[in-house]
């Protein structure tokens, strides 16, 4: 049974998201807020482990990623790669400025994981809205954050209600066998009741539909797991307490993480052949 701080939080992620959806300034001032949030929880987390990270300088450069994206900053045709390399270095010069070089690695490593895993896979949705040629990205948008999110709420009602079998004890022992199968089923249903946002142009079948819908649903609960992963190996339930009942930002936003950036790829690279 849903409790009132889980029902108030969710609803008002839902009417954000709705108004995000529509709304370009709203979109954007959301996912750069989200952006925010999730560093600094992923970050927090680490610096609980003791792991020598550059957290306030992965911050800032986390947000330039949806930001230079937005804005289509791209002064070279190859600037992501460039920016990789240039934030490897940048950290890699921190790292000379330090008088301890113990965990220089690991606090490399994980700097520039957590800006990877957190910025760069969730400005996909930046992606999805704006850079799929002769779409509708508006639509593809909704359907993605529908299919994903409607997988959440399927393994939440099933695994609460029906759940016996753990699905995977070892990276988070609340999820259930069922839940998953009740993610599917959501994600598959929900792809199906929201077919009329994928372009009729691409001609895809009822039955095509429900495949993505699963697929799709697929990735997110994989990013649920592996978020979960990240809080089992920091000690932690929640990535943090921003959103009553609910849990961190990180907790809300994981699924998309892996679900937006296959959907990009799968559309762009396979369905709109360059």
């Amino acid at each position: 049974m849903m409790n009132k701080a889980r029902f108030i939080s969710s609803t008002t992620m839902i009417l954000v998201t709705i108004a995000a959806v529509l709304n370009a300034w709203v979109f954007i001032t959301v996912l750069l807020g989200l952006t925010l949030a999730g560093l600094y929880e992923f970050f927090y987390l680490v610096k609980k482990k003791g792991i020598p990270i550059y957290s306030y300088t992965g911050i800032i450069i986390g947000m330039l990623i949806p930001l230079s994206i937005f804005t289509r900053f791209e002064p070279t045709g190859k600037w992501e790669l460039l920016f990789i390399v240039l934030l490897l270095l940048l950290i890699f010069l921190m790292q000379f400025i330090r008088n301890d070089n113990t965990n220089a690695i690991i606090g490399i490593s994980t700097t520039l994981f957590g800006i990877l895993y957190v910025s760069w896979l969730f400005s996909f949705l930046i992606r999805i809205r704006y850079f799929l040629p002769g779409t509708d990205g508006v639509k593809l948008l909704a359907f993605i954050l529908l299919v994903t999110k409607c997988g959440d709420m399927g393994a939440l009602l099933v695994g609460s209600k029906f759940g016996k079998h753990p699905l995977w004890p070892r990276i988070s022992p609340n999820k259930t066998i069922e839940g998953s199968l009740g993610s599917f089923a959501f994600s598959a249903l929900a792809a199906i009741l929201g077919s009329s946002l994928i372009p009729p142009q691409f001609g895809f079948s009822p039955g095509h539909i429900a495949v993505m819908g699963t697929f799709f649903g697929g990735m997110g609960q994989l990013g649920d797991l592996s978020e979960s992963l990240i809080k089992r190996d920091c000690n932690v339930k929640d990535s943090g307490k921003f959103l009553p009942g609910l849990g961190g930002v990180l907790d809300t936003i994981d699924s998309i993480l892996f679900s937006a950036p296959v959907f990009y790829f799968y559309i762009s690279s396979v369905v709109i052949r360059p």
